[in-house]
């Protein structure tokens, strides 16, 4: 097996056994799949900010020289991270008659798994892909976009557009359950009180949001996420072909 860590890595991306057979250890070796099942644990139970690789190492009952031999960085943990939970996310067969609701399904599905450790798109943000989980995912909805008549450039960047949206929606939807937790902090207001505030307003200054305030404010579950995927899907067929 490699022993250079960057070497375990481009194993890893085309797809190679990195691990050798072996006799049974007297312990349970550490792996590429141990540590992002420890760091995923962290995650769920402390969110993202409390990863770092001396706590994961922590959770595996080990150092953190002994992921070293497995991870680089812990920009290679954040693409193992969510190269596992894009491989979560089931694809379809595109179909052009049923475009925009698989891409919605697609996106909602890693809505979800984002949702499910508070604070992970983070480590899909300014991230280069490279884990095949990952492409695999990419390649998947760009399959589905181009099967509904997007033209290729504006689907290689509707991919890019649609992903980051979604990053950053389960990113403010962790950092806004994150304050509700803390009792003691106050940035974080009911609806009503937001409404009251907002109809408090000086008239002259903000008519409309005085006049609005139930609009800016309303929306149960993933209502605005629905309306903004709907938005730009619409507005991405809509685009003429070149």
């Amino acid at each position: 097996m490699p022993t250079d860590p960057r070497e375990r890595r481009a194993a890893r991306h085309a797809g190679l056994p990195t691990d050798s057979a072996s006799t049974a250890p007297r312990k349970t070796p550490i792996t590429a799949d141990r540590i992002t099942d420890a760091a995923l644990q962290v995650i769920a139970t402390e969110g993202y900010d409390a990863l770092t690789i001396r706590r994961v190492a922590a959770v595996l009952g080990t150092g953190p020289s002994s992921l070293y031999a497995h991870i680089l960085n812990k920009d290679d943990l954040d693409d193992l991270l969510v190269g596992r939970l894009c491989a979560e996310i089931r694809l379809p067969e595109p179909d052009p008659a049923s475009w925009r609701e698989q891409i919605h399904d697609v996106y909602a599905q890693l809505r979800d798994v984002y949702l499910k450790y508070p604070g992970v798109s983070r480590a899909a943000l300014a991230m280069v892909p490279t884990h095949l989980e990952t492409l695999r995912l990419g390649e998947g909805i760009l399959a589905i976009l181009l099967a509904g008549g997007i033209e290729p450039q504006a689907a290689a960047w509707a991919l890019d557009a649609l992903t980051l949206y979604v990053s950053a929606y389960t990113l403010e939807r962790s950092l806004v359950r994150q304050r509700q937790r803390n009792h003691d902090d106050n940035w974080v207001l009911g609806r009503e009180e937001l409404i009251e505030r907002f109809s408090a307003l000086p008239a002259a200054e903000f008519p409309h949001t005085r006049r609005h305030a139930a609009e800016l404010t309303s929306g149960t579950g993933h209502d605005r996420f629905d309306f903004a995927l709907t938005l730009m899907l619409d507005n991405l067929s809509r685009r003429p072909r070149a």
